[in-house]
Parts: structure tokens; C-alpha cells; sequence
């Protein structure tokens, strides 16, 4: 099994830093690789959420009795364990394979800085379709741009940092 997961990996980063190399003086490899795999985990995460919202929750408020959830909230809710998993595998084999963190310290730390992306994502939702009118996709969409930015930071710099950013 160990193989077997080791050589998907070099696969993943063989084939991402093959496609880096247009881009590599104008981003740090790492940086590219963030962006190959975030891209793919948001691409993952916008279809989920599209599905689901649309097909699975058939744009339907879920009434649990004590609480109502909007549909565009409960598809949010719903897809997030998903690519939140694919998000640190992406993030801690992929991208930040530099980091001297043990891994069960990266897991806090992600869940930690996840939970301010759970924090943005919800109050941009709310924000853009029930106050501005947004499509949800759209504020999706939005949503997503807004907090890749936050993740990337918070993930460089304080989940997966290395020793080198450790002393800055």
C-alpha cells in the first residue's frame, strides 16, 4: 500500500512541475504547486457544491426541526468534509512537502486555519445571496477567490511552515 501511495505522489508532483516550467520565473515552485493542487481541490469543491446543491438539496431549505438551513448553506456544509480531506493531502504530500511539522500537528493547525476559511466561506455566502442577491454558484465562485488567498497564507506560513519561515 505504501508504494502504491508513494508512487501516486511522484506521479501528482511530476506532472504538476512538468506544466511549471512556463511559469517558473514568475512563481516559486511551491507557490505553482499550491495553485495546481488548490485549483483542483477548488475545481473538486465548486462541482460538489453545484451538484449538490442543485440535484441533491433541489435548491430545498432542510428543516431540522430545532433549525432551518438554507439549501446554498447545507450544500457548503455538505461538500466541506470532502475537500477538506482532499485539501491536506494535497497540501502535506503535495505542495508543503518541506515542512518539518509533524503531521499530527499540521492536522491541528489546518483544522485551526480551516476553520477561519469555514468562517469566511459562511459569512460571504450569507453576504452575496441573501443580501446582495447573488446566484449561489456565483457567490460561490466569490466566496472561493477570496478565501484561496487567506488559505494559501495561513498555510505557508503558519500550518506547513518550514524552518526557514520559522525565522523570519
Amino acid at each position: 500500500m505504501g508504494n502504491v501511495v508513494a508512487n501516486i505522489q511522484r506521479l501528482i508532483i511530476q506532472v504538476i512541475d512538468y506544466f511549471y516550467t512556463p511559469f517558473r520565473k514568475l512563481l516559486p515552485l511551491e507557490t505553482f504547486r499550491y495553485a495546481a493542487t488548490g485549483g483542483c481541490n477548488t475545481v473538486l469543491d465548486i462541482t460538489l457544491y453545484f451538484i449538490c446543491y442543485n440535484f441533491i438539496l433541489d435548491k430545498h431549505i432542510i428543516d431540522l426541526q430545532i433549525v432551518s438551513i438554507s439549501p446554498h448553506i447545507a450544500a457548503f456544509l455538505i461538500v466541506f468534509p470532502i475537500t477538506f480531506f482532499t485539501g491536506f493531502l494535497l497540501a502535506k504530500y503535495i505542495t508543503f512537502t518541506s515542512s518539518g511539522i509533524r503531521g499530527r500537528i499540521q492536522l491541528i493547525r489546518y483544522i485551526i486555519s480551516v476553520s477561519g476559511s469555514i468562517f469566511l466561506n459562511y459569512v460571504f455566502l450569507k453576504v452575496l445571496v441573501e443580501f446582495a442577491g447573488f446566484w449561489p454558484t456565483l457567490s460561490k465562485f466569490i466566496t472561493t477567490g477570496i478565501v484561496v488567498v487567506y488559505s494559501y497564507f495561513v498555510q505557508k506560513y503558519y500550518t506547513f511552515k518550514t524552518a526557514n519561515l520559522a525565522t523570519l
